[in-house]
């Protein structure tokens, strides 16, 4: 009998992460999830379970579809468990991105707590703003010190009140499928980040610190309390998508190792 890899159990939480705030769309070889409500637009990705070939006449279609919808014409998957599909995607006409797929070791030690961080509940006056925070950050990338700030913060807050999201995660960490962690300086969020569980595993996303306030640690002490909560609450895998090698080896000082290599394509110039 063949033996699971550790990846298998990944695959089978990307499958049902997103069926929680989106309807899935079969396309044979390809699902497509779509967004319900508000948050991130999701993506199409390999079908679970899938081990034929993927034509680029099968990406045309799903882009085709998300050009419907006015969903971003996007896909994830994992390069180590469906190699056949970069080919495909390219040929279609997108740009792939890799990013380090990394699984936290079951014994790593857990880190110091951070005086600035802290997990927030559903009723947390400040749920809003941290979840703008990922914006900015991901608006300007890398890890150097940027110009947005608090100013700029303060816009976004303004701007994006009302957009639903804040209810939609409120109701997500009530119901036990996402926690959300922040660092706090005054009043301001900072950096921000969540995870979403599946059972006993959980993925951290989204961990994005406000450009003006980089190179401070607080985006590793952000992941360090998601992790701390994902353990107390009965995970049993953790694992992330660095942005960067840069960025992979601050999560490998959190016990965070390597696993694979996780794919992105979307529009040139996206």
């Amino acid at each position: 009998m063949e033996t699971p890899s550790p990846l298998d159990g990944l695959e089978r939480y990307y499958d049902a992460a997103p069926r929680g705030s989106a309807r899935a769309e079969d396309f044979g070889p390809l699902t497509l999830f779509v967004r319900e409500g508000a948050g991130w637009p999701f993506y199409a990705r390999p079908t679970l379970g899938h081990s034929g070939p993927v034509t680029a006449a099968d990406v045309d279609a799903v882009r085709a579809r998300q050009r419907a919808l006015g969903a971003p014409e996007a896909f994830e998957w994992v390069a180590e468990v469906s190699p056949g599909l970069r080919a495909a995607v390219e040929k279609s006409g997108l740009v792939v991105h890799e990013h380090p797929l990394m699984v936290l070791d079951q014994k790593a030690p857990a880190a110091d707590p951070h005086p600035l961080v802290r997990v927030l509940d559903a009723a947390d006056p400040l749920l809003h703003a941290a979840l703008v925070v990922p914006h900015l950050a991901f608006a300007a990338p890398g890890t150097g010190v940027g110009a947005a700030g608090p100013d700029e913060l303060a816009a976004e807050i303004i701007a994006r009140a009302g957009d639903g999201r804040a209810e939609q995660v409120a109701e997500r960490i009530r119901a036990g499928r996402s926690a959300v962690a922040a660092a706090f300086e005054d009043g301001l969020p900072l950096c921000s980040g969540m995870h979403n569980p599946v059972g006993t595993v959980t993925e951290i996303v989204g961990v994005g610190t406000l450009p003006s306030a980089r190179r401070r640690g607080l985006g590793r002490a952000v992941t360090a309390a998601l992790v701390a909560d994902a353990r107390a609450a009965g995970a049993a895998t953790v694992f992330l998508s660095a942005g960067d090698t840069d960025v992979a080896r601050m999560y490998a000082t959190l016990g965070f190792r390597p696993a694979g290599t996780a794919l992105i394509a979307e529009l040139p110039g996206s």
